[in-house]
């Protein structure tokens, strides 16, 4: 017979959790949402009424990443104010920062299985957020410059704000430093330059970068 469904509330943040901790005590992602359910007495119902699969929950923890960084951004109070190098800054020292209090959850997940590209498709939803946070920022860069000449292409932009994630994402992941200091400094390095590079400010500071990558991942 199935478990005795739990009483309480079930909420989607219930059911993230519950997940997140199932898969990091058993090491393995559940075979079926009855074995997933049964295991933490809910209703499959209530399951089914925030998430259609457990690839949807996975995809939805990455969400929720990024929605609670961008809640804890936009705390504070000064943020808006903010030029769009240090708005981003903010963002990813936020993120990797929420990305360290889930490491062993975030991991797991991502290596979860041997072909990695099939490991990246939980993050489809994160790169769209990621991607509409950038473009966000260069429109309104765009927006107080009056030559097109020297406004920047928003969909360029975006697109390498994810590769730039993805890079610091793996970075992270390998990063045995204490307190991920490496990966706070490849996030202030690669920022940098990014707006460097955009602004046509010196090329030392991208030689600088390539430097430190180069130090890091082959030294």
């Amino acid at each position: 017979m199935p478990a005795k469904a739990n009483t309480k509330k079930i909420t989607e943040d219930a059911i993230i959790g519950a997940y997140m901790d199932y898969v990091l005590e058993h090491e393995v992602v559940p075979k079926s949402i009855y074995k997933f359910c049964k295991a933490n007495k809910i209703k499959e119902e209530e399951f089914y009424k925030f998430f259609g699969s457990v690839e949807g929950l996975q995809k939805a923890i990455w969400t929720t990443f990024y929605n609670n960084t961008e809640a804890l951004i936009k705390k504070n109070e000064d943020f808006d104010s903010f030029s769009n190098k240090d708005k981003m800054l903010t963002f990813f020292f936020t993120f990797f920062e929420l990305l360290t209090l889930n490491r062993s959850y975030v991991l797991f997940s991502l290596n979860e299985n041997k072909n990695m590209l099939k490991n990246m498709e939980q993050l489809k939803g994160l790169r769209q957020h990621i991607k509409s946070f950038a473009t966000d920022l260069i429109e309104e860069g765009n927006a107080n410059k009056t030559s097109k000449l020297t406004q920047h292409p928003p969909k360029l932009f975006s697109e390498g704000a994810w590769l730039q994630f993805l890079f610091l994402l793996k970075f992270w992941m390998d990063d045995s430093s204490p307190a991920f200091e490496k990966t706070d400094l490849a996030i202030e390095k690669s920022v940098t330059t990014i707006f460097d590079l955009f602004d046509n400010t010196p090329l030392e500071n991208i030689l600088d970068f390539g430097k430190f990558l180069y130090k890091e991942n082959f030294s």
